[in-house]
C-alpha cells in the first residue's frame, strides 16, 4: 500500500488487476452518468485516499484519445464494501494529471 496520510491523495500509480476490477464492477455506473457507452474501458493510473474507505480516482482510457477520470469510493466492510461512484470527469487526456474531484 502507498504511504499516505489520512485523508490525503496518495501518488499516482501505475493501474493494476485489482483497479480493473474496480473498473469493471463501476462501469455500468459510469456510463448511465455519462449518457453513453465506452467502447474501451481500461484503467491506466490511479491515486486513492483514505476515508471512510478507500477513494479511487481512476484514469480510465474509454478508447481512440479520450479519457475518463472516475472517483469510486470502496466503503469499509463495516459499511457495507461496496463500491460506489462518487463523480465522473469526462474528455481527459492520457497527459491530465489526477487531482482531487
Amino acid at each position: 500500500a502507498a504511504a499516505m496520510s489520512c485523508g490525503g491523495l496518495s501518488k499516482t500509480e501505475e493501474a493494476d488487476e485489482d483497479t480493473q476490477k474496480i473498473c469493471d464492477q463501476v462501469r455500468d455506473q459510469v456510463e448511465e452518468r455519462a449518457g453513453k457507452r465506452f467502447d474501451l474501458f481500461r484503467a491506466i493510473s490511479y491515486r486513492s485516499q483514505v476515508v471512510a474507505g478507500t477513494n479511487y480516482f481512476i484514469k480510465v482510457h474509454v478508447g481512440g484519445d479520450d479519457y475518463v477520470h472516475v472517483r469510486v469510493l470502496h466503503k469499509f466492510s463495516c459499511y457495507g464494501g461496496e463500491l460506489e461512484v462518487s463523480k465522473i470527469q469526462l474528455h481527459k487526456t492520457l497527459d491530465d494529471p489526477i487531482e482531487y474531484f
